[in-house]
């Protein structure tokens, strides 16, 4: 995986963000190379910045097989269903949507197509950005359920802090 064109990208401004990525890149324990390449390939484009996107694609295009970047985009869009709709009944006042069937198609969430836990990290991490409460919080007691560690779920979390960072010092960057 090659990040240098993105780190070479961020300003000076931006220096904390610059060497979080770089802490990242050099120190992400508990997740293997292919779980870490598609966290940090679903939280540049759940950030929906498509220069982001393009470049992490680039970077970790070689180190994801081809069910591995399938279930990666699976991931993400399964996750930017779900957190607009169960951010909905977690913010409607009204308590009786939450117990209605959600009526929308899931069966991805079934058979992913890679290992449960892989898919689990990749839902966490849209889902954090998505910022869906109850989503967040199911799919961080399935990780812990799969035995990852707090300490990687919180890992995860800064993966999706620091891109999403990333995310919008680029848009600060075209936009001057």
């Amino acid at each position: 995986m090659n990040f240098e064109t993105i780190q070479n990208g961020i300003p000076e401004y931006a220096k904390d963000i610059r060497l979080n990525f770089s802490s990242l890149i050099n120190n992400h324990a508990g997740l293997n190379e292919n779980q870490f390449a598609g966290a940090v390939l679903t939280a540049a484009i759940a950030s929906k910045n498509t220069a982001l996107a393009k470049y992490m694609h680039q970077a970790v295009k070689e180190q994801l097989q081809d069910n591995e970047l399938n279930a990666v985009h699976s991931a993400i869009a399964i996750m930017g269903m779900t957190n607009i709709y169960y951010r909905f009944t977690d913010l409607v006042d009204d308590a009786s949507y939450a117990a209605m069937p959600a009526g929308l198609r899931m069966n991805i969430l079934r058979d992913p197509g890679v290992a449960k836990v892989d898919f689990e990290i990749w839902s966490l991490v849209a889902s954090i950005i998505g910022g869906c409460h109850k989503c967040v919080s199911s799919h961080e007691q399935q990780l812990i359920k799969h035995g990852i560690s707090k300490e990687v779920v919180q890992l995860l979390a800064r993966i999706a802090a620091v891109i999403h960072s990333i995310a919008c010092i680029q848009v600060i960057e075209i936009s001057k």
